[in-house]
C-alpha cells in the first residue's frame, strides 16, 4: 500500500498490485451477489437454450396422430420455459446492478480518501480539472464496465458453453464446425482488443486534458475576459474537443471491422449444411435438425453482444488504470499513526536543514531555535523562502536534509495527526469553502458552539460584517468566498484559526488585504492569542515585526541575521534594505505597545 498522510483504520483493502486485480478485488467484496448473478446466469441460459431446442420437438409433435394436443403441450412448455428464463435472469440482473452501483461508490470513495492522504507536493503537481476527470468519469466508467459489461460478458461466456454442451448432448459429431467457429472466434476477439486499446486508453487520457483546460479556463475566467482571450481559449478547448471526437470515431472505425459477425454468419450456413448431410444418411430426423439450428442460433447473441461488452469493458480497465495511477503514486510524507503524541508546548529547532523544491533550492543549511511561547517574525524578498520554512514545521513539507524539532522531537517521528492539530496556518491567499459563515470558521473544530464561533469572530474583527449579511452566520459565501473582499477572507481565517486554538500559529502575511484600523485591533487579538504560544510571523508589515521577540532574515534561503528590530537596524544590510521605505520617524516601541495595551 502506498504511503499517505491519511489513513481510515479499518478502511478495506483492495488488491491495487494491477487494475484487473483491482477490479476483481472491488466485485470480490461482493462475492455473494456475484456467484448468485453467474449461478442464475448459467440457469437462465440452460432454460433458455433448453426452450430453442424443443421447436423440433414441436415440429415433430405436428406431424404425430393427436398433432394439435401435443403441438399444445409442447408449446406451453416452451412458454413456461421461457417465463422461468425471463424470472431468473431478472434476480440475476438486479445482481449485478447492484454490484455496479456499489462498485462505482467504493471506488470512488477510495480515490477521493486516497488524494486526502497525498501530500502538498503531490497535489502540486498535479492538474485539477485532470483529477476531476478521474474522480467522476473514469470512476462512472467502471459503473458501465460492470452492468451491462462484465454482465453481458458473462451471458456471451454461459451463450457458448451451454449451446456447445447440448449439441454434444444431441450428436456429438455436430460439434466440429461450432468448435472451429469459437476458435477462430477468440482469435479475432484479441486481434480486436489489441487494436482496440490503445485508442480506448487516449480517449480517456484526452478527456483528462479537456476537464483540465475547462477548469483552467473557468477558474481563471476574470484573467481571460480582461485580458480579451476568450476567442483563443474557444479554439483550444475546440481542438481537444475534436481530438476527443476523432478517437471516438478511430473506435468506430475498428468496430466496424469486427469479423465475429461475419464468421457466424459462415457457421450458421456450414452448420445447417452439415446437419442436412446427417440427415440424408439417415443419421438425423427433421426434428433433431431444427432442434440443432435453434441451439445454433443461440450463438448468434453472444457474438452480436460482445462487439460493445469487449469496448465497454476495456474502456473500464482503461479507467482503472487511470485510478491506480493515482492511488498508487506514493506520496513523499506517511501518516505515522504510531507516532509520538503529546501536547506542543512550541519549542522548535531547525538543524541544518535544506530543502530542495522540485529542481530548486528553496533553504540551505538553516539553523534556527525558537522557544516556546515566543513571536518570531521572518522577514526576507519574496522568495527568499519565508513560507517554505514555516511550512516544514507542520509537514507540509519534510526537509531535503536536516532535521526539524518540535519539542525536541523529530516531526517525522510525530503522528501526523497529534502535530497538525495543534499547529494553525493562515496565509495570504485564504481558502474558503462553499458553505456557512460558520462552517467556515469551525471548519478544524466542527464540534464549536455558536457561541465559540461568534466569540473567535469578534476577536478577528468579522463578528461585524457577518451580521451585515441578510442570514448572519448562516450565510452561504459562495466556491472559495467569492462574495467575500481579501480583507473580510483574511479575518475569517484568523476567527477559524483563534478557535481551534492551536499551540503553534503561523500567520503568513495573513492581514495584507485589511485596512489599518482593523489591523490594529487584529493585531491586539493575536498578540492577547499568542500568549502561551508560539507565533511566527511572516510579514513586511513594520507595525507587526517590531513587537516580536526575535526577529529572523532570511536571504536566498539562508539566515542571513537574527535579533530585535533595533539590533537588526544597526548591524544587518539585509533588515535595512527591505524596510528602507520605512526610514521615516517611527515613534519608540515602548509607546506603540502602551497604545494597543
Amino acid at each position: 500500500m502506498a504511503k499517505s498522510e491519511f489513513t481510515v483504520p479499518g478502511a478495506y483493502q483492495y488488491d491495487q498490485r494491477g487494475p484487473v486485480r483491482w477490479i476483481i478485488s472491488h466485485v470480490m467484496r461482493y462475492r455473494l451477489f456475484f456467484f448468485l448473478m453467474v449461478l442464475l446466469y448459467i440457469c437462465s441460459f440452460t432454460v433458455y437454450t433448453g426452450a430453442q431446442s424443443m421447436i423440433g420437438q414441436a415440429v415433430q409433435a405436428a406431424m404425430s396422430p393427436d398433432g394439435a394436443a401435443a403441438v399444445a403441450r409442447v408449446a406451453l412448455t416452451i412458454l413456461i420455459m421461457l417465463v422461468l428464463d425471463g424470472c431468473i435472469f431478472l434476480v440475476g440482473a438486479l445482481s449485478v446492478e447492484t454490484i455496479a452501483q456499489r462498485l462505482e461508490a467504493d471506488s470512488r470513495e477510495e480515490l477521493y480518501r486516497s488524494l486526502l492522504g497525498k501530500s502538498q507536493t503531490f497535489h502540486n503537481r498535479q492538474r485539477v480539472g485532470d483529477i476531476m476527470a478521474r474522480a467522476t468519469d473514469d470512476v462512472t466508467q467502471l459503473n458501465g464496465m460492470m452492468n451491462p459489461g462484465v454482465s453481458i460478458s458473462i451471458e456471451t461466456i454461459l451463450g457458448i458453453i451451454v449451446p456447445m454442451v447440448y449439441i454434444a448432448a444431441l450428436k456429438p459429431a455436430l460439434l466440429a464446425i461450432p468448435i472451429l467457429f469459437v476458435i477462430t472466434y477468440i482469435i479475432s476477439v484479441i486481434r480486436y482488443t489489441a487494436r482496440l486499446d490503445p485508442v480506448l486508453r487516449r480517449q480517456r487520457e484526452q478527456f483528462g486534458k479537456i476537464n483540465t483546460d475547462l477548469e483552467e479556463a473557468i477558474s481563471g475566467i476574470e484573467i481571460v475576459k480582461a485580458s480579451s482571450q476568450e476567442d483563443f481559449e474557444l479554439r483550444k478547448f475546440r481542438n481537444g474537443a475534436r481530438l476527443f471526437r476523432d478517437l471516438f470515431v478511430r473506435q468506430g472505425y475498428i468496430e466496424a471491422r469486427y469479423l465475429p459477425l461475419l464468421l457466424y454468419a459462415f457457421t450458421f450456413g456450414l452448420c445447417f449444411l452439415h446437419a442436412l448431410s446427417f440427415h440424408q444418411r439417415g443419421e438425423m430426423s427433421i426434428a433433431e435438425v431444427i432442434s440443432y439450428m435453434g441451439i445454433v442460433g443461440v450463438l448468434r447473441w453472444p457474438t452480436f453482444a460482445s462487439i460493445f461488452t469487449i469496448t465497454l469493458v476495456r474502456s473500464g480497465i482503461a479507467g482503472a488504470r487511470r485510478i491506480l495511477e493515482i492511488i498508487n503514486t506514493e506520496t513523499e510524507l506517511d501518516e505515522n499513526a504510531g507516532g509520538h503524541k503529546a501536547e506542543i508546548k512550541g519549542d522548535i529547532h531547525f538543524e541544518n536543514v535544506t530543502f530542495h523544491h522540485d529542481y530548486t533550492r528553496a533553504l540551505e543549511k538553516v539553523n534556527l531555535h525558537i522557544k516556546a511561547g515566543q513571536t518570531v517574525a521572518i522577514v526576507g524578498q519574496t522568495g527568499s523562502g519565508k513560507s517554505t520554512l514555516s511550512s516544514l514545521i507542520n509537514r507540509t513539507y519534510d526537509a531535503t536534509y536536516g532535521t526539524v524539532y518540535v519539542d525536541g522531537v523529530d516531526v517525522k517521528k510525530w503522528d501526523m495527526n497529534a502535530l497538525r492539530s495543534q499547529i494553525s496556518k493562515i496565509e495570504q491567499d485564504v481558502f474558503l469553502f462553499s458553505r456557512t459563515v460558520a462552517e467556515n470558521i469551525a471548519f478544524g473544530l466542527p464540534d464549536a458552539t455558536q457561541e465559540q464561533i461568534e466569540q473567535a469572530a469578534k476577536e478577528a474583527q468579522a463578528h461585524e460584517f457577518i451580521m451585515s449579511f441578510k442570514d448572519g452566520y448562516k450565510t452561504l459565501i459562495g466556491e472559495r468566498g467569492v462574495m467575500l473582499s481579501g480583507g473580510q477572507r483574511q479575518r475569517l481565517a484568523l476567527a477559524r484559526a483563534f478557535l481551534s486554538n492551536p499551540r503553534i500559529l503561523i500567520l503568513d502575511d495573513s492581514t495584507s488585504a485589511i485596512d489599518s484600523a482593523t489591523e490594529d485591533e487584529i493585531q491586539k487579538a493575536i498578540r492577547r492569542a499568542g500568549k502561551g504560544r508560539t507565533t511566527l510571523l511572516i510579514t513586511h508589515r513594520l507595525s507587526q515585526i517590531r513587537w516580536a521577540d526575535l526577529i529572523v532574515v532570511i536571504d536566498r534561503g539562508k539566515i542571513a541575521a537574527q535579533g530585535t528590530h533595533e539590533e537588526l537596524l544597526s548591524r544587518s544590510p539585509h533588515y535595512r534594505r527591505i524596510f528602507a521605505r520605512y526610514e521615516i520617524e517611527l515613534p519608540p516601541l515602548e509607546v506603540v505597545e502602551e497604545a494597543q495595551a
